[in-house]
């Protein structure tokens, strides 16, 4: 029997503008945490208190997910420099 990926070869992966999403979403993040932080109180008595910590843990790890996109964009740079090949070619 055959599968629908033996028919064709899967496409190349699109490269968009990673550090922008991630620098977008790492700020939602910090603005829910601030926004919730008003209201601690009412999350704490209601048993909801996580949520508050949860923003903050998604945008600490915002914040790592940026120096390591940052990262990656440079090396891709820099290979593309050594190759001689434009870096949005690769």
């Amino acid at each position: 029997m055959w599968k629908k990926s033996e028919l064709r070869e899967a496409p190349a992966p699109l490269e968009g503008p990673v550090v922008g999403t991630i620098t977008g979403g790492t700020i939602i993040w910090f603005v829910l945490f601030l926004g919730q932080l008003p209201f601690y109180g009412w999350f704490a008595d209601h048993g909801h208190s996580w949520w508050v910590w949860t923003c903050l843990a998604g945008g600490g790890l915002g914040l790592i997910g940026i120096w390591y996109v940052r990262a990656r964009d440079a090396a891709i740079k820099r290979s593309a420099a050594t190759a001689g090949q434009p870096a949005d070619q690769l």
